[in-house]
């Protein structure tokens, strides 16, 4: 029983959105690994802009690293 779980910053990612990369996710599993999509299971998680980082730094929404 494959898990994903799929974390995205909270800049309005869309319900269409959503559904589209669990979707395509989806798909990709059963394609690649033979997985019957019954058994897989996604989660999107939305995190705060202020609690991600890259290249050591915090992302702050307006800087681009």
């Amino acid at each position: 029983m494959p898990y994903i779980n799929i974390k995205v910053t909270d800049e309005q990612v869309t319900d269409e959105q959503k559904s589209l990369l669990i979707q395509g996710t989806t798909q990709l599993l059963v394609d690649v690994l033979n997985k019957n999509p019954k058994t897989i299971h996604i989660v999107i998680d939305e995190v705060p802009i202020k609690n991600w980082g890259v290249n050591g730094k915090q992302y702050l929404g307006t800087k681009k690293y």
